[in-house]
C-alpha cells in the first residue's frame, strides 16, 4: 500500500487544483463514506491517493483531458512494483480510470462510484469554489465574463468567448451534485451545491450590476 509520504512525491505542493491537498481531502472522504459503505478500504485508499498522480500537472506538456488513464496506467506499475495481485491491481485502475465527470468510463463497483463521489464533492462547496477559481486563473480566463446566448442554451461558447470560471459553473459545476452515486454523498453534495450556488450567483450580481445587489 502507498504510503501518505510515498504519495505526496507524485504531486506538485502549489498546484490548487490537482495538488495533495486535494488528493488528501479526497481521501479522507472516500475513506469515510467507505467505512459506512463497508467497502474495500485498501482499494480505496491506493485509488485515492493515486488517481490524479499523473497527467493532472498544468502545462504545456500536461494533457488533463485524459489525465484518468495515465494515473491509472501509473498506478498499475506501482501497485505491480509493490506485488498486488493482477485482479486487485484492476479494481484500483477501474475506480481511477472511472472518477471523472467527463469520463469515457462509468464506475462500476462499489469503490469506484465511492472515489468518483469523494473527488466530485470536492469540486462543490468552500474549496470547489476555491479550485474553480484556480483552474481559470491557471487557463489564462477570467473568474467572471458573461454568457453569451449560445452558451447558456448548449454549453458551447461563440468564436472567441472566454470560458470563465462562471462558465464551468453554469457548464459543470451546478450539475454535479445530481450525478452523485452514493446517499450519503448526495445529502453532502446538496449542501455544497447550494453554499456553490449563492457564491456564483453573488459573483454575477457584482459583475453586472444586478439590482439585487444595490
Amino acid at each position: 500500500m502507498p504510503t501518505i509520504d510515498h504519495a505526496r512525491a507524485w504531486y506538485p505542493a502549489n498546484d490548487p487544483v490537482h495538488g495533495f491537498d486535494h488528493v488528501l481531502r479526497v481521501l479522507r472522504m472516500a475513506v469515510a463514506l467507505g467505512e459506512e459503505l463497508d467497502a474495500d478500504l485498501e482499494v480505496l485508499r491506493a485509488a485515492a491517493l493515486l488517481h490524479d498522480a499523473a497527467g493532472a500537472v498544468p502545462g504545456p506538456q500536461s494533457d488533463r483531458q485524459t489525465h484518468e488513464q495515465a494515473s491509472a496506467a501509473f498506478a498499475a506499475q506501482v501497485l505491480t512494483g509493490e506485488g498486488w495481485p493482477d485482479e486487485r491491481v484492476e479494481a484500483v485502475a477501474h475506480c481511477i480510470r472511472a472518477h471523472r465527470y467527463r469520463g469515457a468510463e462509468a464506475p462500476l463497483t462499489l469503490e469506484a462510484k465511492i472515489l468518483y463521489d469523494a473527488d466530485k464533492l470536492d469540486v462543490l462547496g468552500a474549496f470547489g469554489v476555491a479550485r474553480t477559481i484556480g483552474y481559470a486563473i491557471q487557463a489564462g480566463q477570467p473568474i467572471f465574463a458573461e454568457p453569451s446566448t449560445q452558451f447558456r442554451g448548449s454549453g458551447q461558447g461563440i468564436p472567441g468567448e472566454p470560458h470563465s470560471a462562471y462558465h464551468e459553473y453554469l457548464f459543470k459545476l451546478q450539475h454535479v451534485a445530481d450525478r452523485l452515486h452514493t446517499e450519503r454523498a448526495r445529502q453532502i453534495g446538496r449542501r455544497r451545491a447550494q453554499l456553490m450556488r449563492a457564491f456564483f450567483e453573488g459573483l454575477a450580481d457584482e459583475a453586472t450590476g444586478s439590482a439585487r445587489d444595490q
